[in-house]
């Protein structure tokens, strides 16, 4: 298996699973198509990234996962925060209310002799209680927030701001296990 991600928390997250496998880091341009969808947007960068790194490695036994997390606010799509001033915005937007984590999960591998790919858009909805600018500016501080999208870790010093969430909690860690097992499973069933 190669994970088609440079995220730590992608690593650990297959790790955890106790699954072997290695990392390439996918070289593709991350930026929505204009009037593109949130959950067409994860998805198709999920798919890039996939076969970037596929074709670049070229083995005909690997199983190449990919994913891409966005955090979605109504229409707005927040990606990693440009700086400081970006973070703060991001959190302030979230506070007190809903906002969905999407991931775009695609699972590429050969049959047959030829490439198939499996994807789908994984949705969890996430609820933010009330922060205070103080609250904002120490989570800032820590510098965690700054490669994270939605300028969050839903894992780490911003488990205190969730109230609520509904969906896969690993989907906005930043990899749905449970539909990755599902598309797993279903690979290992179809092989002779």
């Amino acid at each position: 298996m190669i994970l088609a991600s440079g995220s730590p928390r992608r690593r650990e997250l297959l790790a955890a699973e106790g699954l072997v496998f290695r990392v390439e880091r996918p070289d593709i341009e991350e930026r929505p198509w204009p009037g593109e969808m949130p959950s067409s947007y994860a998805l198709r960068l999920s798919f890039e990234k996939a076969e970037e790194v596929g074709e670049r490695v070229r083995d005909p036994d690997a199983v190449v996962i990919a994913a891409d997390t966005i955090v979605v606010k109504g229409r707005e799509i927040l990606e990693k925060p440009a700086d400081e001033d970006h973070a703060a915005d991001m959190l302030r937007m979230l506070s007190d209310g809903w906002h969905d984590v999407i991931t775009g999960l695609c699972v590429r591998h050969q049959r047959n002799g030829r490439w198939i790919a499996f994807g789908d858009a994984v949705r969890t909805g996430v609820l933010f209680r009330p922060l205070s600018d103080r609250e904002i500016m120490d989570y800032i501080a820590t510098g965690e927030p700054m490669d994270k999208a939605g300028a969050y870790a839903i894992q780490g010093g911003a488990a205190g701001m969730v109230a609520e969430t509904a969906g896969s909690w690993t989907n906005v860690v930043g990899l749905p296990m449970e539909r990755l097992r599902e598309v797993l499973a279903g690979i290992r069933s179809s092989q002779p």
